[in-house]
């Protein structure tokens, strides 16, 4: 049996759906939702693995003063793009109170998405290429191993083009700097439980 969508859904509105929509969606909305060309993004139910991999990043990142832990809020990118990374490192400044929604590209320092089987296309293709064109200078994406462990792919901008060139592929444990140096050990069975 389907469900049918409700009649906000679809076909949306003349013209397609605006970042600045998000914030006004009807109460029995999707908890997440995000925008990428003006369609709107369901987020399927997430796996153990994911809950793990969000947890293990969010407790151990230990930004400098400056910037923060953010999980789960979207990135206005521009009119019909408004995503949300798993994991964002943003300006402190930028949460300023506590009505924020969504993030500025100038004050997001770090996105980090953590591939599932239906967000695959999204998280090594579409995501990336936004992200970079929006001038965000580091993106981390987290896939499972064939043994169900994590391996982060580490990027960092290369401004003059605005495209994400590989700075490492990190199994057990990642090292690496990002404006601050950063090492965090990878096994989810010692760092989340």
């Amino acid at each position: 049996m389907t469900a049918a969508f409700p009649e906000w859904f679809y076909p949306g509105p003349p013209g397609g759906w605006t970042a600045d929509m998000l914030d006004h969606l009807p109460p029995d909305a999707p908890k997440h939702v995000e925008l990428i060309d003006g369609s709107l993004i369901l987020m399927s139910p997430q796996t153990a693995f994911h809950m793990w991999v969000l947890r293990l990043l969010e407790r151990r990142l230990t930004p400098p003063e400056h910037l923060v832990v953010a999980r789960e809020m979207t990135v206005t990118l521009g009119l019909r793009q408004r995503p949300e990374p798993d994991i964002l490192l943003v300006k402190s400044s930028a949460l300023n109170n506590s009505s924020v929604t969504s993030f500025k590209p100038d004050d997001v320092h770090l996105v980090i998405e953590v591939v599932s089987e239906e967000s695959r296309e999204r998280d090594r293709t579409t995501k990336p290429i936004k992200y970079s064109d929006a001038g965000i200078k580091y993106f981390w994406r987290v896939e499972k191993d064939d043994d169900a462990k994590p391996v982060v792919y580490t990027f960092e901008l290369e401004p003059v083009v605005r495209a994400y060139l590989p700075t490492g592929i990190h199994h057990k444990r990642l090292q690496t700097d990002i404006g601050f140096p950063v090492d965090i050990d990878l096994d989810l069975d010692n760092s989340i439980r």
